[in-house]
């Protein structure tokens, strides 16, 4: 498995994978757009030519301020999902990151048991944060110094 910075050329896959995995999906055309903001950092996960997973975080003095993670389904339940966001936390902690901050639905068990695992704590919860349909959302935090 190779992790690297997301390019223009993953986006096909990237925007796939996001399809199946999340309740209100980015488009293309919105990943494209990321991937022109100066303070977002996209990886992806990359086995042979294919597109395992990507996360995607927004850079703020001394954070990251992680916006997105998603693993293929036929990916999951491996250790991509740690193994991304441990790589992609320390390349943020290398450029100077020293707290990670984060917001997750408060139904995705799965992606909070994961953070959870990596290191990440409860903080606070947002109330109706999630337009879609006004889910609540958890909002976690991991210390890196």
């Amino acid at each position: 498995m190779i992790f690297r910075p997301m390019l223009a050329a993953d986006l096909d896959q990237v925007a796939a994978i996001e399809q199946i995995s999340l309740p209100s999906p980015w488009s293309k055309e919105l990943f494209e757009a990321e991937l022109k903001r100066p303070q977002a950092r996209y990886f992806v996960a990359e086995e042979g030519s294919r597109v395992a997973g990507y996360m995607g975080y927004w850079e703020a003095p001394q954070e990251a301020h992680i916006i997105n993670l998603a693993v293929a389904p036929d990916f999951r339940k491996k250790g991509l999902g740690v193994a991304l966001l441990d790589h992609v936390l320390e390349f943020a902690r290398k450029t100077g990151a020293a707290l990670a901050t984060l917001e997750v639905r408060e139904s995705n068990v799965a992606a909070r048991g994961l953070y959870e695992k990596c290191g990440f704590k409860f903080v606070a919860i947002r109330k109706k944060y999630y337009v879609d349909n006004q889910e609540d959302a958890v909002v976690m935090i991991k210390e890196m110094l």
